[in-house]
C-alpha cells in the first residue's frame, strides 16, 4: 500500500521499523522523524553522540533541512551520569538559539550503544 504523503526509509538491519519517517502534510510543510545511534560502538558517549548527530545531520540533508528545523530530541544513554559529555557534543553541534525541546533518559540499550538520539524536526511550508 503506498501512502504518497508518508515516505519512510527501512532501517539497513531491521526492515520492519524506520530510521526516517516524513510526513508532507497537505497544504505544505510537514514533519521527519529520525533516529541514529554511533556508528562506532568502540568510542567513548562524546564520540558516540557526534556520531549519531552527523548520521543525523545526512536525513536532514537528504530531505532539504537542516540541524535548525529540530524541534525536538529525545535523548537515551546508558549512564545518566554521562549527561554533561553528552551536552558539551550537543552544544558544539546545534547552533546557539536554535535547541529544540530535549529529554534526556536512561535505559538498557543493546551492547555498545552508549547513545540515542531521536529527532523530530519541521519541512519547510
Amino acid at each position: 500500500m503506498s501512502n504518497p504523503d508518508l515516505h519512510r526509509v527501512p532501517n539497513a538491519k531491521l526492515p520492519s521499523k524506520s530510521a526516517v519517517s516524513i510526513y508532507r502534510l497537505p497544504g505544505g510543510g510537514g514533519f521527519l522523524w529520525a533516529v541514529a545511534t554511533g556508528p562506532d560502538k568502540t568510542q567513548d558517549i562524546r564520540g558516540q553522540t557526534i556520531g549519531a548527530l552527523n548520521v543525523l545531520e545526512g536525513f536532514l540533508k537528504e530531505a532539504g533541512l537542516d540541524r535548525t528545523r529540530i524541534v525536538k530530541a529525545e535523548i537515551v544513554v546508558t549512564d545518566h551520569d554521562l549527561k554533561p559529555a553528552f551536552d558539551e557534543a550537543w552544544a558544539t553541534w546545534m547552533p546557539d538559539g536554535h535547541g529544540p525541546v530535549r529529554s534526556f533518559v536512561q535505559s538498557v540499550m543493546p551492547e555498545g550503544d552508549l547513545v540515542e538520539i531521536i529527532i523530530t524536526a519541521a519541512l519547510h511550508p
